[in-house]
């Protein structure tokens, strides 16, 4: 009885000593890694070095999309998401999602495009033309370029016809002349530029860096976890930079930071792109 009492007293002590975290363990999706085999493949490494530098167990939940996701969340089945600036802010629209940590992308702007040998000089000579977009919805390959095409004072779906091709698709597509731009990010300028090296792209007007991805929170999760979380990124983040970006779905991100100081209002500019395409409730997937 005596080693018994003196046990449970070690117990106490240890218990009062230690910060007590409510939840050991985090269910964690991506929204744009589809299924368990890529997701494990890609976020592997993160996954450990999280896990070592947290104290929490990473339990992964894979998603199909952003849809999937949101849904997951409001069914309680999930309580961390990794998503990007436009789905951030349907995620805080429904369910009061709160960010966590951004996940700095290194030159991450959006561009709209011409041909080299294009008439076009400015966004305005665009006028009465058909441009393309990427996915629907996307941050960098739609809402960004339209805002650029906004502040050059064209108004989308008036002044000109917004299309959605895929991006080698729409290359061909801006050479056989049947569109006059192309909107996307500077990634995607490169990718096109080894594809098509007989073409030669001319970036009309270049966008600001955008708000980064977002780690985020469901409001259930208790915030001391989000505590925890959040203090691993700021204490730990060359470790799990160095981590993520080993695979190649995330060499988006080599060069990158966490900021741990993330704000709803750094989204705000995001709210006013969905504005531009004419979206004033933010509760649902642009073309969902």
């Amino acid at each position: 009885m005596k080693h018994l009492f003196a046990s449970g007293l070690l117990a106490i002590g240890l218990a009062a000593a230690t910060p007590v975290v409510a939840q050991d363990t985090i269910r964690f999706a991506v929204t744009d890694i589809d299924g368990m085999e890529a997701l494990q493949r890609e976020m592997g490494p993160f996954k450990d070095a999280f896990e070592a530098a947290s104290g929490l167990k990473v339990e992964f939940f894979p998603v199909s999309g952003r849809t999937v996701a949101v849904e997951a969340m409001a069914a309680d089945q999930v309580d961390f998401v990794l998503t990007g600036p436009a789905e951030y802010v349907v995620f805080n629209a429904r369910l009061d999602a709160q960010p966590v940590v951004t996940f700095r992308r290194p030159d991450y702007y959006s561009n709209v495009v011409v041909l080299d040998g294009s008439p076009a000089q400015t966004p305005v000579d665009l006028k009465g033309m058909k441009i393309s977009f990427g996915e629907i919805g996307s941050t960098s390959q739609h809402l960004a370029p339209v805002d650029l095409l906004t502040k050059a004072g064209l108004v989308y779906s008036v002044d000109y016809e917004p299309v959605f091709l895929k991006r080698n698709v729409a290359m061909e597509a801006l050479i056989s002349g049947d569109i006059a731009a192309i909107g996307l990010n500077r990634t995607h300028i490169e990718q096109l530029t080894e594809k098509f090296p007989d073409q030669k792209l001319r970036v009309l007007v270049m966008g600001e860096q955008l708000p980064d991805d977002i780690l985020l929170a469901s409001p259930k999760v208790a915030p001391e976890v989000i505590e925890v979380v959040r203090k691993t990124f700021a204490e730990q983040g060359d470790a799990l930079l160095a981590a993520i970006t080993q695979t190649e779905e995330n060499a988006k991100y080599i060069g990158g930071s966490f900021n741990a100081s993330v704000t709803d209002a750094d989204y705000d500019v995001v709210r006013k792109m969905y504005e531009n395409i004419g979206i004033s409730e933010f509760t649902e997937f642009v073309g969902e």
